[in-house]
Formats: C-alpha cells, structure tokens, sequence
C-alpha cells in the first residue's frame, strides 16, 4: 500500500517553525538555497528528520517531498531515524585509526553496548564513525555534537561517554561548551548561541591544518631540513620558501624525477 501523507506538527509548533523558517528562507536570493538550514532546524525540534520534517520544509520551499528526501539522506549529518541527546562521533580515518581510533571505537560499541549508529537505551548517547573529524593534528579525535575532544585514549573515551550519560558536565577540549544535539542542530541552522561565553569561546586548529590558510595570506612557512637517508647533516640548507611542502610537489631534491637523489632503494631488487 502506498505511504500516508505525513501529519503535519501541531498548530503551535508549526507557528512557531514558520516564524524561524521564514527569517532563515529571508536570507537566500533563491528559496530552495535554504533547505540545508530548514533541515537542520527541523532536526532541532525532532531530533532528527522526520517524515513530517520532511513536509514542512517542501512546503515552505515549493519543494516536493521527494526532493528534501533526496537532500536529506545525502548529508550524514542529518539523522534518518531518533538519535541520543549527545552524538559521539569516532573519527576511523587513517590517521586517527592508527593512532587509536579503531580501538576507542570498538571499545566504547562494548562499553555502551551499541552498534554504529545505534542509541543507547537511556536516549543520551549515538555512538558513529566517522570518515573524518578535520582535526588530524590531534589524533585520535573524538567529536561531541560536533565539538572537539582531541587526543583521546580507550579511557578517556570511555569516561566520557559515562560522565554524559551520568549528567555530568562535559568541556570538549576546544570550542564552546558542549549543547545537546537539538541546541546544536538549532545552531546549524543559523541562529544565534545565546549561552553566556559561548560566543567567545574558541580554540585553534593544530599547525599542520593551518599551513594552507598561512600560504593563502602570503606567509611564508617555516623552512624545513631535510636530511639524508644515512642521517649525516645536510649538505646545504634551503632558503626559506624555497622548499616545497608536499612530497606531492614533485620534482624535489629527494624525487624520483632526480637520479642524483633517488627515493627508493638504490640497488636492484633482490640484493
């Protein structure tokens, strides 16, 4: 049988979500530019994007439903079914896996008895991977409702997860103070943080993340020594600037494109 249409929400509540709607569609030159916000303002009132989210943004936009479904279920950011007050998000990627983050991942699936994307039975904590936190500088990385927890272990993590589900207060490493999941999604979708300091909390990326925003305002970076393989001093130091920062910017003085200083072994395979 074909699906019912989607209830709509209560008569106050939809007032009230139009009233938001309508200052956050404001800001757009072309309406549907505004349904990532919309989405994510329906997530602040369900907890997550619901069928009767759905409707409300394709009507608010002249979308159809089938539209927003699409747009929805792109972005792992909004949520397809109820999740926990706090979203704690594993970064798994390289980096991170092998500094750590497999292992805090598997842990806390036992500790809080839980699969990837799945709900603890008290409501307050999703447990995910995620592909990548952004934050390599400070592997492994755990994220909150999207604030930081950097340099994480088994047990740090694991005391984490239990001071959230105990009501304790949390502080993420950087960042503003952590929200629940419905206060964050508010957020994203373009509204003020009105908690005392949250504002002016902050907290710097690592160097390493901050090189390509340094080149962009035309500074230079710190000039780099390479040393030989055998690890005997280096002949001659580059100037600064003059080094490339990527093994990716070939030729170097160490690339494959210069027999003088080969990368790879220098004997034939086998010996």
């Amino acid at each position: 049988m074909p699906q019912l249409p989607a209830p709509d929400y209560p008569a106050d509540v939809r007032a009230r979500l139009e009233t938001d709607a309508k200052e956050v569609i404001a800001r757009y030159p072309d309406s549907r530019s505004a349904l990532l916000p919309l989405l994510h303002l329906t997530q602040s009132e369900d907890g997550y994007v619901t069928r009767t989210g759905v409707r409300f943004c394709a009507e608010m936009l002249g979308l159809t439903t089938a539209e927003v479904t699409a747009v929805s279920t792109f972005y792992s950011m909004y949520r397809r079914k109820p999740s926990g007050d706090y979203q704690v998000g594993v970064c798994t990627n390289t980096l991170c896996a092998v500094m750590g983050g497999d292992a805090i991942f598997d842990e806390l699936k036992q500790h809080l008895g839980v699969g990837n994307n799945e709900t603890t039975e008290d409501g307050k904590v999703t447990l995910e991977h995620i592909e990548c936190n952004a934050a390599c500088d400070f592997a492994p990385v755990v994220m909150v409702n999207w604030e930081f927890f950097d340099n994480q272990t088994v047990e740090s993590a694991k005391q984490l997860v239990d001071d959230l589900m105990a009501g304790e207060q949390v502080s993420p490493t950087r960042g503003a103070p952590l929200c629940t999941y419905k206060e964050t999604a508010r957020i994203l979708a373009g509204f003020p943080d009105e908690r005392p300091g949250a504002v002016d909390a902050t907290g710097g990326a690592g160097p390493a993340s901050l090189i390509g925003l340094k080149l962009a305002k035309g500074e230079a970076p710190p000039a780099r020594t390479p040393r030989p393989r055998d690890g005997a001093a280096p002949k001659d130091t580059p100037q600064p600037g003059s080094e490339h920062l990527s093994s990716h910017d070939a030729p170097q003085r160490t690339a494959p494109s210069d027999p003088a200083n080969p990368t790879g072994p220098v004997a034939e395979e086998g010996e």
